[in-house]
């Protein structure tokens, strides 16, 4: 009798070994990636990619005469005046 509880006991032991090593590897493998922020001179080269940044939405408007800025996008006429599109359509300038 003691000598089934014994190899029941390692048995146990030994589940328990494996158990444990699998959710430690387990839990090594998750990680969480940052979410993706565009470098500062990618931002420069693509006015397309909206930014916080006031002077870079300013650097951009002068280059390519459109620029997003707080995802919304600005563009330069050729009065040189900035304006945006509502909704419907119509040129709103500020």
């Amino acid at each position: 009798m003691t000598n089934i509880l014994l190899i029941l006991f390692f048995v146990l032991l030994f589940l328990l070994l494996v158990y444990s090593k699998r959710n430690r590897g387990l839990a090594q493998k998750t990680t969480i990636s940052p979410t993706y922020v565009p470098f500062l001179k990618e931002q420069e080269f693509n006015p397309d990619i909206s930014t916080d940044n006031w002077d870079l939405h300013k650097l951009r408007l002068d280059k390519f005469k459109r620029s997003q800025y707080k995802g919304l996008t600005f563009f330069v006429s050729s009065e040189n005046k900035i304006y945006y599109l509502s909704e419907e359509g119509d040129k709103v300038y500020c």
